[in-house]
């Protein structure tokens, strides 16, 4: 479960994880622009991402989401369903062309090269992803965070214990940095209130990906913790940098470059990954969300809405985040009080589907696999099981063969790897009927009890 857990961190702190973070800009006006107590707006914003994380992840595991709908529509009422919905698709666009934007600023400030540049480059990286299914859409996230996670910790740690430690002449210098918002705390809300409404959807369908509920729950945790890491490490550096680094379009590719030539070359490079990964989040997932009901469409309308993203994204990085982001963090306050409310309520059916599936995954793993022993008892247990799910019985039945399957074949491989001449292991197909009847009635029925 920890090693699932952990891939599905990976993906959800690739979502939560965006451009604006890797660049700093959002942690220079959420936070270092409130000096110290930027420090604090930090800390609470963290704590608060965690629990909102595993709430996302949950619900989406437990609705098996196939995108933000799913779980909208059934923790809230319809009217706020039906607006959570609006703001979650207007998000999800706003944050995809700032993504192109900021492409095209970190190319420019690394390279000076026109915007458009890097901006044309994004846009064709997403078109090209965009085609491909969920499973190699967040396979692609989660690949990246690492690196981010790593240039992220070494630069902030070698400004810790590189940089001056003035601390009230750093207050004097964070007042100058630009920001259009009020205090630390507002800023701290607005922010969670902006990664929630950044990665509902995507983290839906991450979540919805899984049967296990459990899982899904400690990927949140596991992701928030990197976060809470990352953001407190993040603001420490850029307010111990913040004469340097405050009027940057990139503060954090900024401090890197005044490190080393080469490491800022480098970071460009993990930035620009970063910003690909937020930008094909939001688009993917928006252009699930206005298809739902006509999958068909779904390129289409995928390319039309990248396009249009193009056009705006000239307005420029920083005004965007300026402008943008704060007004999209107070929809996500209203979203993480829908989601906090749902989840304490649904918390003993959350972990009662949760041991349901465990279970019922056992159960099928033993009536697939010719090695385990499956009575008749067991199969009465595994029917009582589906049929108290919440997932329809044929669709749950389905899921769980294919998981077990996957399963089993990645054992099969790995024998074949290890080449044991020794190992008279068949496997069978048991989502199969005929090829299951054939075996029980076989060697198979005799090594495996039916009762």
């Amino acid at each position: 479960m920890f090693r699932t857990g952990l891939g599905i961190a990976l993906a959800f702190t690739g979502v939560i994880v965006g451009a604006g973070f890797a660049s700093g800009q959002e942690a220079v006006q959420f936070f270092v622009a409130f000096g110290t107590w930027g420090l604090a707006g930090a800390l609470l914003a963290s704590v608060l991402m965690i629990v909102s994380g595993i709430a996302i992840l949950q619900f989406g595991s437990y609705f098996q989401a196939q995108e933000h709908t799913a779980v909208l529509s059934r923790i809230s009422g319809k009217t706020m369903s039906w607006l959570l919905d609006i703001a979650t698709v207007v998000t999800l666009f706003a944050i995809g062309f700032v993504m192109f934007a900021g492409g095209g600023s970190n190319l420019e400030q690394q390279f000076g090269w026109p915007v458009w540049v890097g901006a044309l480059l994004m846009l064709v990286l997403v078109l090209v992803t965009g085609m491909l299914d969920v499973d190699k859409v967040s396979k692609i996230i989660g690949a990246v965070t690492p690196f981010v996670i790593v240039f992220i910790v070494f630069v902030t740690v070698w400004t810790l214990f590189t940089a001056d430690y003035d601390v009230a002449g750093l207050n004097v210098a964070a007042q100058e940095v630009q920001t259009t918002l009020p205090n630390w705390w507002i800023a701290a809300l607005n922010y969670v209130g902006l990664c929630v409404m950044t990665a509902v959807s995507m983290a839906a369908v991450i979540g919805g990906n899984f049967l296990d509920t459990k899982a899904a729950g400690v990927g949140g945790l596991i992701g928030g913790l990197f976060f809470l890491v990352m953001l407190l490490l993040l603001v420490a550096a850029l307010f111990l940098e913040v004469e340097t680094v405050g009027g940057a379009e990139l503060p954090v590719l900024a401090l890197i470059d005044d490190i080393h030539p080469i490491l800022g070359l480098l970071m460009s490079v993990v930035i620009f990954a970063m910003i690909y990964n937020t930008a094909i989040g939001m688009f993917y997932a928006l252009g699930k969300r206005l298809t739902r009901n006509r999958r068909e469409w779904y390129r289409p309308v995928f390319i039309v809405a990248c396009l249009i993203g193009f056009g705006l994204s000239f307005v420029g990085f920083s005004d965007l985040v300026s402008y943008v982001y704060p007004a999209l963090g107070y929809l996500g306050i209203v979203m993480i009080a829908v989601l906090a409310v749902a989840w304490l309520r649904g918390g003993s059916k959350l972990r009662a589907e949760g041991r349901r599936r465990v279970r019922a995954k056992d159960l099928t793993r033993r009536r697939m696999d010719p090695r385990l022993r499956f009575t008749k008892r067991q199969q009465r247990e595994l029917g009582k099981i589906i049929a108290a799910s919440n997932i329809p019985d044929e669709e749950f039945t389905e899921q769980l063969e294919d998981e077990i399957h996957e399963e089993l074949e990645s054992e099969r491989d790995l024998d074949y790897d290890r080449e044991d001449p020794a190992s008279d292991v068949v496997y069978v197909d048991h989502s199969d009927p005929q090829t299951r009847a054939e075996y029980d009635a076989g060697q198979g029925g005799a090594d495996r009890p039916q009762g």
